[in-house]
Order: C-alpha cells, then structure tokens, then sequence
C-alpha cells in the first residue's frame, strides 16, 4: 500500500473514530505532500515523501521544545500526539547501537583517520542511514569515533 493510500484510509478511520487530533495531523501531511508533489512539479518518489515526513517531524519536535520554554504544557501534549501520527508513516528509527555500528562500518569503508575525513565519511554514511537516524545524531557519532 502506498504512503497516500495509507493516508487516506487513516484519514477515513480518524473521521469514523472522531479522532480530532489524528484527523488533523493526518490532513496536515496529506496537505504537506500535495504541497511539495506542486512545488516539484510530479508525484513524489518515496526519498521525496520520506523528507516531507521528516520535515514534518523536525517542525513537532522544535514546536514541542518552544512549548515547553514558554511552560505550555497542554499545547506540549497536543504536539507530541501529532508526532506520534507523524512518526507512524517514518520507517522505524536505528538505535544508538545501530547507528554507531553503521558509523564503524562506514569510516572503515573510506578509511578515514581524523577529523579532517569527517566530510568523507558522512558523505557516505548519509544514503545508508536516510530516514532511520536524525542527522544530528550521526554527525556527532562520526565525531565520537573519529577522535
């Protein structure tokens, strides 16, 4: 089933079960999608529709940290159910571990030495790691092993 047509059906089901909350997250990344599919300009390939979804997320998760500063708790709870929506159609997160073995492999792979190969290594690491890890996460994993 494509990330659309799993859209939808959630949608129909979020409308069926009176799930505010759901409905309105969903409708947000069906309007996302549909945004980026005109700025484009033809239908998203699946690494397109993957950084819509991530964009998605990094704008809850920056959302959440502004609500907490200002100590708006309910508006902090609302935005972590909209992430836990937005996360259900990302493809599972690699743990620490993962990421940091996928790091090893990597630096191994193009032999890096130092700090000065950290640009290399992330070069490669990036296409692996697409969509499960966050960027800023394998950014200081390379650091960590490269030191």
């Amino acid at each position: 089933m494509s990330l659309s047509d799993k859209i939808t059906t959630d949608m129909k089901t979020a409308m069926k079960n009176h799930d505010k909350t759901t409905l309105d997250t969903v409708r947000m990344i069906k309007s996302a999608l549909m945004n980026e599919k005109i700025k484009l300009g033809h239908d998203l390939n699946a690494d397109e529709e993957l950084t819509v979804l991530n964009r998605e997320k990094k704008q809850r998760e920056e959302s959440i940290e502004e609500f907490a500063k200002a100590k708006r708790d309910d508006l902090v709870e609302e935005t972590k159910k909209e992430l836990a929506v937005v996360e259900k159609y990302l493809p599972k997160q690699m743990s620490k571990d993962e990421l940091e073995s996928a790091v090893k492999e990597t630096i191994d792979e193009v032999g890096a030495k130092g700090k000065s190969d950290f640009g290399k290594v992330m070069k490669a690491l990036m296409p692996k790691i697409k969509g499960r890890a966050d960027g800023k996460a394998a950014s200081q994993a390379v650091r960590d092993q490269l030191n």
